[in-house]
């Protein structure tokens, strides 16, 4: 997608002047440029007793922590040198600015001496959404990236001291206001349109779990006869499959790496089974792989303390590789041909709560799934030549579903695009609002 919005019906100011600041180039003929120390003054307020912690994320939403989560933070044991913050504020995250951690405060509390509180010298003639919008361009185009990365060498961190320094567009007053109401009410649009597409995929990505666990466990045909299980949890199956426990289907596989020189695997649980050195080229990895267990082509392997998060794959992979002895490696016995039905019968959420209700633990997070309680489970299987049915139905319809998903996906990235560009725009004078 072009920068250039002057296309789209956005109209250019009468005339531009070059603003003397390389990064910044032509700025319209009514505007001027001042250095950010002229602009705002650094605060170091006092705290106060009841004051909350205010934190800035880098989605440029700057509010008391418990106003958007509690989870994942680590209170300070002493908070030293912390400091007040005001409703209206400028922030800016000195770590984490160059990933966007800047925005105007919604709230009254105390932050970390890490943030470099702001406030306008002259309030009637600077807006602080109007820096924050501004500054946050830079921040996702990478301006701040390298500008904090030519100061320090291999350092991210963006201070008030580098903030004063910068040369800065000083739009009249009024249009600040404009342009501040122009984005907001534009990226309002624009996220409306995000969220109705992301409604899209997780309705397409529902659809695609119902048609899976339709087909691995009534089959393809709504209209064969039905009987009843015996299982409460599996309900009625087809009148011709046959019920088994796993202990028939399959068998661990056991078999250790006497000198661990075969490729180590990986399971993500976005690609599956994988090469670990395909993915993780850098990864630490243990000093000797012997005695790792073997993995053969179609064999399902399980981590047996996330199986209930559905950390279970089949090898696609064509040659045998190792993984964690911690794992479990089940090869087929008798019954399924291609694992790849267990794998998919699996992520169906009855089958999950079997394995949370027979894994041991203390918690959710620690519980393993040993052999024996996996093995004790029922499965409903059909004829083989069914199974191969069932799995390339699945696939094709898969394939469908995931090219509707990539291209609605493809549609938010322009939009997110399109949002970006279009601040950019606005705040720079590229285009003039109104």
């Amino acid at each position: 997608m072009t920068d250039d919005l002057t296309q789209m019906d956005y109209p250019r100011y009468e005339s531009y002047k070059d603003s003397g600041v390389d990064w910044l180039g032509e700025i319209p003929e009514e505007w001027s440029t001042e250095k950010g120390k002229w602009l705002f003054n650094k605060m170091d307020r006092s705290i106060r007793k009841d004051d909350g912690i205010v934190t800035c994320f880098r989605d440029g939403e700057v509010t008391l922590r418990s106003n958007r989560r509690t989870d994942g933070f680590t209170n300070a044991l002493k908070e030293h040198g912390y400091q007040g913050i005001r409703k209206g504020d400028l922030v800016i995250h000195q770590m984490d600015a160059f990933a966007g951690a800047i925005g105007v405060s919604d709230s009254e509390g105390k932050s970390t001496p890490v943030y470099s509180v702001c406030v306008p010298k002259e309030p009637d003639r600077i807006s602080p959404h109007y820096y924050m919008y501004f500054m946050r361009s830079m921040a996702l185009r990478g301006f701040i990236l390298s500008l904090a990365k030519g100061i320090r060498e291999r350092s991210t961190d963006f201070r008030y001291n580098d903030f004063a320094k910068l040369d800065l567009p000083l739009p009249p007053y009024d249009t600040q206001i404009k342009i501040t109401e122009f984005i907001e009410y534009k990226t309002t649009q624009i996220d409306q349109a995000i969220t109705l597409k992301q409604q899209q995929i997780a309705k397409l990505e529902e659809y695609k779990q119902i048609i899976i666990q339709n087909a691995v466990t009534k089959g393809l045909n709504p209209d064969v006869p039905m009987k009843d299980s015996g299982v409460d949890w599996i309900g009625n199956i087809p009148e011709h499959w046959v019920l088994k426990r796993l202990k028939y289907i399959l068998s661990e596989r056991n078999e250790r790496s006497k000198n661990g020189e075969e490729p180590l695997f990986m399971m993500s649980q976005k690609h599956g089974l994988v090469v670990r050195s395909e993915y993780h080229e850098k990864a630490e990895v243990a000093l000797s792989n012997i005695d790792n267990k073997i993995v053969y082509k179609n064999d399902l392997v399980f981590n047996k303390l996330k199986a209930h998060l559905g950390v279970f794959f089949k090898s696609n992979i064509n040659y045998r590789g190792l993984v964690s002895p911690d794992y479990a490696v089940y090869k087929c016995k008798a019954y399924i041909d291609d694992v790849k039905f267990l794998e998919t019968l699996f992520r169906n959420p009855e089958y999950i709560k079997q394995f949370i209700i027979r894994a041991t633990g203390i918690v959710e997070g620690l519980i393993r799934l040993y052999t024996s309680e996996l093995f004790d489970l029922h499965v409903a299987v059909p004829p083989p030549k069914e199974q191969k049915e069932i799995l390339s139905y699945i696939e094709a319809q898969s394939s469908k579903i995931d090219t509707a998903v990539n291209i609605i996906q493809q549609e938010i990235n322009r939009l997110k695009e399109y949002k970006t560009i279009l601040i950019n725009q606005a705040v720079t004078g590229k285009i003039k609002v109104s």
